[in-house]
Order: C-alpha cells, then sequence, then structure tokens
C-alpha cells in the first residue's frame, strides 16, 4: 500500500500540478480511501486509473483536495460597484490596465475580474497576475474546475459566455483563463511589483495582526500607481486610510493619492 499510494501521489502531480506530499500523508490517505471506496473502488491504482479518464471523478477528487472557501462574484454588489464606477474611472486616458488578484486562492477572484473587465475593453486588452502562497489551489486555479457551488452569484449571462458545464462541475472559458497569469508570492516575505492600476485583495488580511496589516497596507500602496485603487473584503475596511496614502473612494474601495496623512 505505501508504494502504490506513493505511486498515485507521483501521478496525480504530473495529471494536475497538485502536490499530495505536501499535506499530512496519514489524514490525506484516510480522506482519499473513503472517498475511493465510496464510489467503489478498491485501490489507489484502480481510483487513479478512472480519475485519469473520467472528468467528473477527477473534478469530484479535485473539489476535496482543496478546501474551497471562495466564489465568483462573492459579494456581488462590490463587484457592482467595480463594473460601474471604479473600472470606467481607471479606463480613463488608457486602454490597458495593470491588475493584480493577491492571495488568489483558487482563482474565483481573478477570473471574475477577467469576465467583468470584458464588459469594458476586449479580451485582448486584459492581463491580470493572480498571486498566492499555496502550490497547491495555483495549480487547482490553473485548471479553472469549480463545483456548483462556487457559481451561486454569477449572472445567468456570465454564466453562459464564459463556463462549460462538465456533469456536475464548470470549466472556465480557455479565453478567460489566457487572460490570467498565476504565480506564487509570500505577502510578508516577497517584493511587490509596483505601478499597479488595481490591486484586488479580499478576505485575507483579517487573518493577520494589526502590526503585519500596516505593514501590508504601506506596501500595497507603494505598489499602486497615483491614482490606482485598492480594493478589499467587506471585513477589512481600513479606518485610517491617509496613513498609507489612501482616501476613500467608495466601500472597501481606497484610492492612492499623493499626500501622506500623520493619524
Amino acid at each position: 500500500m505505501p508504494q502504490e499510494y506513493e505511486e498515485f501521489i507521483r501521478k496525480i502531480k504530473m495529471l494536475t500540478g497538485i502536490d499530495l506530499s505536501l499535506y499530512k500523508e496519514g489524514q490525506m490517505k484516510r480522506r482519499l480511501t473513503s472517498l475511493y471506496e465510496k464510489r467503489g473502488y478498491h485501490s489507489f491504482r484502480e481510483y487513479y486509473k478512472d480519475i485519469q479518464t473520467n472528468a467528473n471523478v477527477l473534478n469530484e477528487f479535485l473539489d476535496r483536495m482543496t478546501i474551497n472557501v471562495s466564489e465568483f462574484y462573492r459579494n456581488a454588489k462590490r463587484w457592482e460597484v467595480l463594473e460601474k464606477k471604479i473600472l470606467p474611472s481607471l479606463l480613463e486616458g488608457q486602454k490597458r490596465l495593470k491588475i493584480w488578484s493577491a492571495a488568489c486562492s483558487t482563482g474565483e477572484e481573478p477570473y471574475t475580474i477577467a469576465m467583468i473587465l470584458s464588459n469594458l475593453v476586449p479580451l485582448s486588452q486584459i492581463e491580470i497576475l493572480a498571486t498566492d502562497l499555496d502550490e497547491n489551489v495555483l495549480a487547482r486555479a490553473k485548471l479553472g474546475v469549480y463545483p456548483d457551488r462556487s457559481l451561486n452569484e454569477v449572472p445567468a449571462d456570465i454564466k453562459k459566455q464564459f463556463f462549460i458545464k462538465e456533469e456536475d462541475f464548470y470549466r472556465v472559458d480557455d479565453e478567460i483563463k489566457r487572460r490570467v497569469t498565476f504565480k506564487k508570492h509570500n505577502l510578508l516575505a516577497d517584493r511587490f511589483d509596483q505601478e499597479f492600476d488595481l490591486v484586488v485583495c479580499r478576505n485575507v488580511l483579517i487573518y493577520f495582526t494589526e502590526d503585519a496589516k500596516s505593514l501590508l497596507y504601506d506596501k500595497f500602496s507603494a505598489s499602486l500607481k497615483s491614482g490606482g485603487v485598492f480594493f478589499v473584503g467587506s471585513t477589512e475596511q481600513i479606518f485610517n486610510p491617509g496613513k498609507y496614502e489612501f482616501e476613500t473612494m467608495d466601500t472597501f474601495f481606497y484610492k492612492k493619492g499623493s499626500v501622506k496623512v500623520d493619524c
């Protein structure tokens, strides 16, 4: 069994990019054994054979391997503000925007940005950098396959235009996938690129200490060009935006000014 499981891990990494060896072996093996026995398989070898040939078996496996806490169009009203107010403002006088989706998890956020922006500019003009610390969620994001529950807030026309239904799952259209570049990045340790028009970092900063948050606000501010916008999550309002050269543009949207206010 140990050798068979190691072979399964190796083949899964080659097929999907997901490295199961990064998870605790005992816990992962129990979870997988329970999953394949429930589906009527008797070994990892037998299970992998169907993962390789049956898209629904593969997608169910992926769904169990990565804990999916994100959704497309999460907090839909904020995305409406992005489309109707923020992006048109940023596009004044320029055709291309430099956009970063930080701590992007399994990819729902950057793909949502690409879909929304496609209503305003041609797809060929859209380039989005999406980063996360976890290599396995990045591998999952690149595959672009999601369970139905991840699409709860997706407008019907967008679902029809940019998703392909595959049994119990939905695949993001290749044209949208090509608009997003995924990279590994540590927010606290790695340098930030500069001159972004829009930085989106939502529902992540709540997990950091106040000191770490302050450091990250400074780093995000420095990564934006003057007039650029920082979009945060619904529990992450910045109460002293002037300290980081920000001014409130709308709820959870902060525009970078040119003057830092001591607070």
